[in-house]
């Protein structure tokens, strides 16, 4: 996959990002399902593989979660770059890939976030903030069942990915109703896709 992209494209990338930053009420990975719908779908400049391992890789690794919109940025570079093996003009283009998105879900967020808390704590008494507080959970909730349906629909053939499904159910469960930290979830996930139960 080598698409080309032009300064526009970067531009449209930037804003896309910079629009979805505004809607992550919960975090960036609530807009995960329109990031999909963009890259991979309408601009085909991510694989599907690309895309959820992005993901994957991000949500593995310490540190913040929104690193998946770094690797997705890195990847959309270094695929119009022409992949690693292109050297230092893709690694270049996978950089300004990275901060085209990055730049974009951090920034106008961010400045929201400050603008609206500084108001809202002033505000704090007023019936309209408590509503608006109390009514932002139910949608959090919706738009990260929206993204892990996302992830899971990859795998649509339950008579054949059955395991997985299974795997994925017992994992939310074991979140749900119990404390062991979900990186203990996450080595179990890989062990049993390394010895191909999944």
């Amino acid at each position: 996959m080598s698409p080309q992209l032009t300064p526009s494209d970067w531009l449209d990338l930037f804003t896309h990002f910079a629009a979805l930053s505004l809607l992550g009420v919960g975090g960036a990975i609530t807009t995960a399902p329109d990031m999909h719908r963009y890259l991979v779908g309408e601009k085909q400049w991510l694989t599907d593989p690309q895309f959820t391992s992005s993901i994957a890789l991000a949500q593995a690794a310490p540190g913040p979660n929104v690193l998946f919109v770094a690797l997705m940025g890195w990847n959309v570079g270094l695929n119009a770059g022409g992949g690693l093996g292109a050297g230092a003009p893709a690694t270049s283009l996978a950089m300004l890939g990275m901060l085209a998105t990055m730049a974009g879900i951090m920034l106008p967020s961010s400045i929201l976030t400050y603008t609206a808390t500084r108001w809202a704590h002033r505000n704090r008494e007023l019936r309209s903030v408590r509503a608006f507080k109390a009514g932002m959970g139910p949608i959090v909730i919706a738009l990260l069942i929206a993204t892990g349906w996302l992830l899971t629909a990859a795998h649509n053939q339950p008579g054949r990915d059955w395991p997985l499904w299974l795997l994925t159910g017992v994992s939310a469960l074991v979140v749900w109703r119990t404390r062991i930290h979900m990186l203990w979830l996450l080595g179990a996930g890989a062990l049993a896709g390394a010895l191909g139960w999944v």
